[in-house]
């Protein structure tokens, strides 16, 4: 039989994902643990792409993943980041779009669950219950959703809400907006808050919308009722909305309001003026989810499910705010 690149990982006394990267990604493996991982596969008579099949014994050889909006342009370098991360280790990436609704969603995982070897949900809708009955099916890695016993990466904004949160309060700010757009990511606007309040900053938060442009459209007229002079916004394309609907009112940005968007899309930097926002890498968050859902798929407790009570990897990615024109002192009154 075929060695497995899971029987390489535990000779070399490594994760599968390190055994990967050490593969396809060797900067991003130490000199000394590649070696190691190097040894241990020559010793066993290893070879990458006889592993890569070995591992998926039998499988598709396909990746799925299951994003909130695909027109979101947060998502597309997501996609082929991951669709190239997954190519080097032997995969495609099948995808489909749950347009953040509980039965769209259930409707793609139907449609492509039997067509892939491990499934990555991006913010799921779903229940606890559902997704643990997924996860005792097939291999699952949840984004931006915390569910105890399944494989998670969490998407941390701390740091750059706090950034966000000081630049606010040193321009002069005192009374913020938040526009909240999703019901499933609830930790967002609890985050946001506790930063805002840490500072002494009034936060009003309009919503939960959906997560799209006519959002911010809709929100900028009633940033006025709450008297604020600065706008946090769920993700870029709302903040967008924001700085459209704030034009054709007449509302000067940054001078009357400040807006601050999420995600640090190419949008937010052609745009008028340029949108201040906070970074979230997508090629980082491709990597790291794709790496999990192999190592997943390779350690068989993925295939019939951990329970609620087993601990469970959580990756945690990191932000950081990127200052641009559309924020700036607060207006004097």
């Amino acid at each position: 039989m075929a060695v497995t690149i899971r029987e390489v990982a535990s000779a070399a006394g490594v994760s599968v994902s390190t055994v990967s990267r050490a593969f396809t990604a060797p900067d991003q493996v130490q000199p000394t643990t590649r070696q190691r991982i190097l040894d241990a596969a020559a010793e066993l008579g290893y070879s990458p792409n006889p592993a890569a099949r070995s591992l998926r014994g039998g499988g598709t050889g396909t990746l799925g993943l299951i994003v909130p909006d695909i027109a979101n342009p947060f998502f597309p370098p997501i996609i082929k980041a991951m669709q190239a991360r997954a190519r080097h280790l032997g995969y495609t990436v099948l995808v489909a779009d749950s347009d953040e609704r509980e039965a769209d969603e259930l409707a793609a995982i139907a449609a492509v669950s039997k067509r892939v070897d491990g499934l990555i949900l991006w913010a799921s809708t779903l229940t606890e219950d559902r997704l643990h009955e997924l996860a005792g099916r097939m291999p699952l890695v949840v984004v931006n959703r915390h569910v105890p016993g399944i494989p998670e990466v969490r998407i941390s904004l701390s740091a750059g809400i706090s950034q966000a949160a000081e630049q606010l309060k040193a321009y002069g700010h005192r009374r913020c907006v938040f526009i909240n757009a999703s019901r499933a990511e609830l930790s967002r606007g609890k985050s946001i808050q506790e930063s805002f309040e840490a500072l002494d900053l009034s936060l009003s938060e309009l919503g939960p919308y959906e997560p799209r442009f006519e959002t911010g459209v809709h929100a900028a007229t009633l940033v006025a009722a709450h008297d604020a002079t600065a706008v946090i916004a769920h993700n870029d394309l709302v903040a967008l909305g924001v700085l459209h609907q704030m034009a054709n009112l007449g509302v000067s940005v940054p001078r009357d309001v400040s807006v601050i968007g999420i995600d640090d899309t190419l949008l937010a930097s052609v745009s008028t003026p340029s949108l201040t926002t906070i970074r979230i890498d997508p090629e980082e968050i491709a990597t790291r989810a794709g790496d999990l859902l192999i190592e997943t798929i390779a350690n068989t407790t993925g295939r019939t499910g951990r329970g609620p009570d087993a601990a469970s990897p959580i990756v945690e990615i990191g932000s950081r705010l990127i200052p641009r024109a559309s924020t700036g002192p607060a207006p004097a009154h």
